[in-house]
């Protein structure tokens, strides 16, 4: 299960909320919801994401605990939610479909 924060999340430019990425990760950006899927780019230090929806896929072990959540951040860019502080250990918007 995720460590959670309850914190509210921001409303970015895009119009989703949007969450910090954990400290001290610079964090792949996926082309599907999970490891097997090419790395499409890499999130810097520091990084907000906003979340367009969320899907299962792989299970992933991060800072924030193991989950197989995966958080759709752009057209066919995916990371893994065990590295997104969103306060919850489940969806936060609306599945992916």
């Amino acid at each position: 299960m995720l460590a959670g924060a309850s914190e509210a999340a921001a409303v970015g430019g895009s119009g989703f909320p949007t969450f910090p990425v954990a400290p001290g990760y610079r964090v792949n950006v996926r082309g599907g919801p999970g490891t097997n899927y090419s790395i499409v780019r890499v999130l810097p230090l520091g990084a907000t994401v906003g979340i367009r929806c969320q899907c299962e896929g792989m299970t992933v072990s991060g800072p924030y605990g193991t989950t197989d959540l995966w958080d759709c951040i752009g057209n066919g860019e995916f990371i893994s939610d065990a590295y997104v502080k969103t306060g919850s250990d489940g969806y936060i918007t609306s599945r992916c479909g």
